[in-house]
């Protein structure tokens, strides 16, 4: 059966979101796409994702030794719920806190800065609950909170003489499935900022992508359409 262009973008979706996963290499990838782009039924286009779990669902175990486990805003969220915390709070008195890489938020996290600041970066973290309270209260100290652009986020906090709300944030859709998180407190003369983007190793995954994507149209741009005739090449002179 005929392949539509719809569904040629359909492939490509499905390879752009593998290879931000980290499940393709991207000289794969680009040979994968410019296929799908070049494919004309559906028997070419199926076999370039038969061998791909769905975006952001985890790898099924083989044998004894599972694989690893994806993080950031990439992983399988559904997997990220319900872990014993590791932490409930950050405290920062003339000094500072964090809570980065991977670590297991509390139900009801509870930080607070005075005279210093704190780092609460959930892009790589598991959560005990699906809903989550982070409590801030910074009293002429800051608060930074780093969130990945698919976790449900709301920002409650009150800001005297000071700042509680969002920065500049990547584009990106929350998803049904992550966590609910409130964060929450107050600014006193401080700052409690929250931010919204994707880890370093995210942004060069899908900035490849981008690259080998328009190097694949490129080239067929440059290729021109296939007419089909066999006796395209130069006429020699004799």
């Amino acid at each position: 059966m005929r392949a539509s262009d719809a569904e040629r973008e359909r492939i490509a979706e499905l390879l752009r979101e593998a290879v931000a996963e980290g499940r393709l290499e991207m000289d794969e990838f680009e040979q994968r796409l410019e296929t799908a782009y070049t494919a004309r039924t559906h028997g070419e286009l199926e076999p370039l994702v038969q061998d791909l779990p769905a975006p952001g669902t985890a790898v099924a175990p083989v044998g004894s030794s599972a694989p690893a486990p994806l993080r950031g805003s990439a992983a399988n969220w559904p997997a990220r719920i319900g872990s014993t915390p590791t932490s409930k709070g950050g405290f920062a008195l003339w000094g500072g806190f964090n809570r980065k890489g991977r670590w297991t938020v509390g139900r009801k996290f509870t930080a607070f800065a005075m005279w210093g600041g704190g780092e609460i970066d959930l892009r790589e973290a598991d959560f005990e609950d699906r809903d989550v309270v982070i409590r801030c209260i910074a009293i002429m100290g800051g608060i930074h909170v780093t969130a990945p652009p698919e976790l449900n986020v709301d920002v409650r906090g009150v800001g005297i003489m000071g700042g509680f709300g969002e920065g500049p944030n990547e584009d990106g859709e929350t998803v049904p499935e992550a966590p609910r998180v409130t964060i929450t407190g107050l600014a006193l003369m401080g700052g409690v900022g929250v931010e919204r983007k994707r880890t370093k190793a995210e942004r060069r995954r899908l900035k490849e992508a981008e690259e080998a994507e328009r190097a694949v149209r490129q080239r067929q741009r440059l290729d021109g359409p296939d007419t089909g005739q066999g006796g395209g090449g130069r006429k020699e002179l004799g």
